[in-house]
């Protein structure tokens, strides 16, 4: 069967949304401790890639299109790429990295949808893959959301080595 390239984002999106709905619940049920402790030999921690994965795309779509942010700048500049966990966030900044874990893959599809990114400039990624269009940063993001939840496993697993 012949895929149109709507039929390949919608299930893009559709990746997104339950790569998501693992890392809430990653971030809900994870003991407080653990979401913000940086294990022996890793330079950031659970919270950390939640909030990295929320951010990414911000810069990915909305950045390299020349359009504003959905999401506060201080909250982008804290978790980018290259930086580093810094103490516990407050409650209110969990909660919103929370609700953007949904709100800000449905507003990507529904800006999508209406050609808001038709400006693209092209990227090369750290693992040197070229972004040249908004597909390539969406299909990207797909895959740098995979590495971080594998990051976050292996977070987990040196979280109770480490008891």
């Amino acid at each position: 069967m012949l895929y149109s390239n709507i039929m390949v984002m919608e299930k893009l999106f559709d990746i997104l949304l339950k790569n998501r709905k693992i890392l809430y619940d990653h971030l809900h049920n994870t003991p407080k401790e653990d979401l913000f402790r940086v294990p022996k030999g890793f330079n950031n921690n659970i919270w950390w890639n939640i909030a990295h994965v929320v951010v990414t795309p911000q810069l990915l779509l909305y950045g390299l299109s020349g359009l504003d942010f959905t999401i506060e700048k201080e909250l982008i500049d804290k978790y980018r790429k290259g930086t580093f966990p810094e103490g516990e966030p407050s409650k209110q900044e969990m909660e919103k990295i929370s609700a953007y874990l949904f709100s800000t893959v449905k507003l990507i599809q529904l800006d999508y949808s209406h050609g808001k990114f038709k400006n693209f400039k092209e990227y090369m990624t750290s693992p040197k893959i070229a972004l040249a269009s908004p597909e390539d940063a969406i299909a990207f993001n797909v895959f740098h959301e995979g590495l971080h939840l594998g990051a976050i496993g292996a977070l987990k697993k040196a979280l109770e080595l480490d008891r």
